[in-house]
């Protein structure tokens, strides 16, 4: 088999860069169906992207890598291309975009403009023993216990990272990164739940709460959720991605509160009403309960004085948590790492050192924040490759 084009791997930036590209254009994936990680994602609604994208909301060994691709792809592009579709959709916060029915639109939308560009999708297919060759690159397709040749003039790795292996994760692009010695930034799960010892928090599963959470010198203002193994939640999610094994996060329990103010108002209105009483106006009840074994919380307002409640406030709103880990790939929505951003062209995603080869989306060590970031990047890394992609 000939093809001009040969990607590998049939996700979000996959199709976008095989529905886009000029050429014979040839696409495999393992998976039964294309899109599966779309195809969950945002609760089988898709956040396809965010009105506030920049480069500003990915971590990279490179800070500047992503300005490119996403100045010349931008969110209002793919909204452009999701409204031409017929697709309806609605902001559900802070940016986050959502189908308003099913993330199978989006697939559909994708498998309808391969189908267009005369693309040769090939499904719970294999790719192994990849080669650069005089004309470009050979490899094999595995299919039913039969095997194919390739040869391929340009060849574009877009198999995602290690994260959700359940979905088929496997690590791939990075192996063949390894075997045209590309270097690799270290790899680890993101936009991942914490967790923490002896079901520290089991007996709060399922409360939630508006918080702060503080990772190295980045905050994230969304909800946090308490469960069976810890702590998740967006703003927990965003935080995962800046904690490092062993550090300590911050949360404030009371963001949008001048709660030390409040309580001293209240005291000398309601000085009889029971302190934990009062901070179950501000928190849910079963938090205080939690917090009144963990601190002393007893008496009524009135018996609190000024320094209490300072030193009551302050513990509330630098609750300091030290995680055991997070729950690893098995969750992680993304991976954070890949390969290095020092050996691609920030324009195209080709391999500086290896003309011919491509590199795109999660595979490579840009990582976007939780809430339509990381699916931007996809659409964006695909189409700075299949502007560059000729027959």
């Amino acid at each position: 088999m000939q093809v001009d084009t040969a990607i590998i791997g049939a996700g979000a930036a996959g199709m976008m860069c095989a529905a886009h590209a000029k050429g014979r254009i040839l696409i495999v994936d393992h998976a039964r169906a294309p899109g599966e990680k779309i195809r969950i994602s945002g609760g089988g609604r898709c956040n396809f992207t965010n009105m506030y994208c920049d480069a500003g909301a990915f971590l990279s060994g490179n800070p500047h890598f992503a300005k490119s691709a996403l100045a010349r792809y931008t969110q209002w592009d793919f909204i452009d291309l999701v409204d031409r579709h017929g697709i309806a959709w609605h902001e559900k916060t802070l940016g986050q975009l959502f189908c308003d029915t099913s993330a199978k639109e989006i697939i559909a939308m994708l498998r309808r403009l391969m189908q267009k560009n005369g693309v040769d999708l090939h499904l719970q297919t294999t790719a192994h023993s990849f080669a650069k060759s005089p004309d470009g690159f050979t490899f094999l397709l595995k299919s039913n216990g039969a095997e194919t040749l390739v040869t391929a003039k340009t060849l574009v790795i877009c198999t995602g990272g290690k994260s959700i292996p359940k979905m088929g994760a496997t690590g791939l692009a990075y192996e063949i990164a390894a075997q045209f010695g590309l270097p690799l930034t270290e790899t680890r799960p993101a936009l991942v739940p914490f967790t923490f010892t002896k079901e520290r928090f089991a007996g709060l599963a399922g409360v939630a709460t508006d918080v702060r959470v503080t990772a190295g010198e980045t905050s994230f203002e969304e909800a946090l959720l308490f469960t069976h193994r810890g702590l998740s939640g967006p703003a927990v999610l965003q935080a995962s991605s800046y904690w490092h094994e062993g550090e300590q996060i911050a949360v404030n329990l009371t963001p949008n509160a001048d709660l030390y103010t409040e309580l001293r108002d209240k005291r000398a209105q309601f000085g009889r009403r029971n302190l934990t009483t009062e901070l179950s106006q501000h928190l849910p009840a079963r938090l205080v309960d939690f917090l009144a074994n963990e601190t002393d919380l007893s008496g009524n307002l009135a018996d609190q004085s000024d320094a209490k409640l300072h030193a009551i406030t302050k513990q509330l709103s630098e609750w300091y948590l030290t995680p055991t880990g997070t729950e690893g790939y098995r969750t992680a929505e993304v991976t954070l790492g890949g390969v290095s951003t020092d050996a691609l062209s920030a324009k195209t995603m080709e391999v500086t050192a290896v003309p011919g080869l491509f590199f795109i989306g999660e595979a490579v060590d840009v990582t976007g924040w939780l809430g339509g970031y990381n699916f931007q990047w996809a659409w964006s890394s695909a189409m700075a490759a299949a502007s560059a992609l000729r027959p």
